[in-house]
């Protein structure tokens, strides 16, 4: 249900209000109306689903897992009936994938489109969580479920003088829907993380001269993408079950597992060669040749050589490709990214790179971007600076819980979550691939399945055992926040400062927010908690007494 000029503001009550129409809500909408038979609404500020792939248009936008794994694995039929075209899919094709789903199962009317939640508040009388949007409506419900998605709100750098510039800018995540046609016009790209370096490889085919403002050199590998073969196409459809297996047993989720071997116990010749394979195969999966480089430096060094001579065979002119191979953290701890010919651009005559480390930003100019070395005139400014990930969202939003307490004020020195799942001091409010969750380190559809399955487990658990709140007990978090950091700690990963950690946005607190642990360890973990009674979590049945844990069936 879509809303409209003349939107009359609604009151409901229902057992449950999900945030977001992307993966996560629409999943989470359809398990609860078909398996536990709840009355459920999604609240969605856009005006489609497809959440991450509603907003994210920009030029060369396209997914960095595989296809056949990109995918929801839930429904055999939907599985079968679904034909994917490319290795890796273009956001159109993942757009169109989403709203078959949404047509497939009727999700579509009890999807309230165009509405922004505003302020949620839990009302500890009623045992309901009071949900407010921008349009005046008012939802009552038992529980509130959020899955507004780790990369949807936009961090757009606070330049002097943007507000003076007399061309037009574009933030990559907020993309204008009929698109912006570059060709002829001079084109600045500011960031190189991978949705600047999908935007800038495609936009220099088209502008008249592209330049683009690098700040941190950034590791890629090629996509090598193609169109799906049929006899792949065939391979997948009588496959589903093996990769859904192969997907459940990955660390991260995709449809490749990791070797065995470590970096350092083979000759370097035999290293080389499996890198070469790796590269030539392209893709995440060239992570995967070794066991190690995560947590040891020394072979992760072996891997950042390799791509810097990649670089340097590539790029012609000797200072770029210095440039473009200056690594300051080390492989795969930032966001891994696939291209499509990205470090190729750098030859063509109309596009050139500029070290925002030596000469940083200063100003957006009338006519540009202003360096402490030069000004560089632009008809347009791409902001590829990314988002105010995995809490922002939900931050966003005016959420209040038990005794006054906000969401902001909780998280005030960074995020704190019982598995990612809840957070102390909101009641039934479940939030779907939250902190302290796989999330962004996995491949995204795996947690995601993995978290509302896990949800409704739960609220069907508390329908049946006669229980009407669950939130993490005492304690609960501050366990939690200590073992996501130790998981990460024996990684490389916090060497880097990223946005996994929040370094891109001022004053964000430095917290490491994904679980490092492994996506198979979290599962597990996950499913223990539920088999010792929902171990950790404080539960409280109708007469408002906490349920013992060794009371819980």
């Amino acid at each position: 249900m879509s809303t409209s000029t003349t939107h009359r503001p609604a009151t409901a009550t229902l057992d449950a209000v999900i945030i977001g129409a992307g993966f996560s809500g629409m999943y989470q909408l359809l398990m609860l109306r078909e398996k536990l038979g709840l009355r459920a609404r999604v609240l969605e500020a856009d005006d489609g689903v497809g959440g991450t792939w509603h907003q994210n248009r920009y030029p060369g936008a396209r997914c960095d897992s595989e296809s056949h794994s990109y995918c929801y694995t839930f429904s055999k039929e939907l599985l079968e009936e679904w034909e994917w075209t490319e290795r890796y899919p273009l956001q159109a094709e993942i757009l169109r994938y989403l709203n078959h789903v949404a047509d497939r199962f009727d999700l579509r009317r009890d999807i309230q489109l165009e509405t922004r939640v505003t302020a949620a508040r839990f009302d500890a009388d009623a045992n309901q969580w009071v949900v407010r949007t921008d349009k005046g409506d008012e939802f009552r419900a038992t529980y509130l479920i959020t899955g507004l998605g780790c990369l949807s709100s936009t961090n757009v750098p606070n330049f002097p003088g943007l507000e003076n510039f007399k061309g037009k800018w574009f933030h990559t995540g907020a993309w204008p829907r009929d698109g912006v046609d570059l060709t002829g016009k001079t084109v600045g790209v500011i960031g190189t993380g991978s949705t600047g370096i999908q935007a800038a490889t495609e936009i220099a085919s088209t502008a008249k001269h592209l330049t683009i403002f690098q700040r941190t050199a950034n590791f890629s590998v090629p996509a090598r993408n193609a169109p799906l073969t049929p006899e792949f196409k065939t391979y997948i459809k009588e496959h589903h079950d093996d990769i859904r297996a192969v997907t459940h047993l990955a660390p991260n989720g995709h449809g490749f597992l990791i070797s065995d071997r470590k970096a350092l116990d083979v000759t370097p010749e035999e290293r080389e060669a499996l890198y070469e394979a790796g590269w030539q195969k392209g893709g995440l999966e060239f992570r995967a040749g070794f066991r190690d480089l995560l947590t040891d430096k020394a072979a992760n060094d072996t891997a950042a050589e390799f791509i810097k001579r990649k670089i340097r065979e590539t790029v012609k002119d000797p200072e770029t490709a210095r440039l473009l191979s200056d690594f300051d953290h080390p492989f795969s701890t930032k966001r891994p990214v696939v291209d499509s010919g990205y470090f190729e651009i750098f030859n063509q005559p109309n596009v050139s790179l500029v070290d925002v480390r030596a000469e940083p930003i200063i100003a957006i100019t009338p006519t540009g971007v202003a360096t402490q070395a030069a000004e560089y005139d632009c008809d347009v400014i791409v902001f590829a600076t990314g988002f105010d990930a995995i809490t922002g969202a939900l931050l966003n939003i005016d959420i209040t819980g038990l005794d006054g307490l906000t969401i902001q004020h909780a998280w005030a020195e960074g995020p704190k979550t019982y598995l990612g799942l809840q957070v102390a001091g909101f009641p039934n409010m479940f939030t779907i691939t939250g902190p302290g969750s796989p999330s962004v380190l996995a491949n995204m559809p795996v947690p995601i399945e993995q978290h509302v399955e896990w949800i409704t487990d739960c609220i069907a658990y508390m329908r049946a055992h006669d229980i009407t709140r669950i939130e993490p007990a005492e304690g609960s978090d501050a366990r939690w926040v200590e073992h996501v950091n130790e998981v990460a700690n024996a990684t490389l990963m916090p060497q880097a400062g990223s946005w996994y950690l929040g370094a891109n946005i001022p004053g964000k607190p430095r917290v490491f927010m994904p679980y490092a642990g492994s996506m198979p360890r979290y599962r597990a973990i996950c499913n223990d908690v539920a088999a010792k009674g929902y171990e950790g979590f404080t539960l409280m049945d109708h007469s408002g007494g906490s349920v013992p844990v060794d009371k819980r069936k």
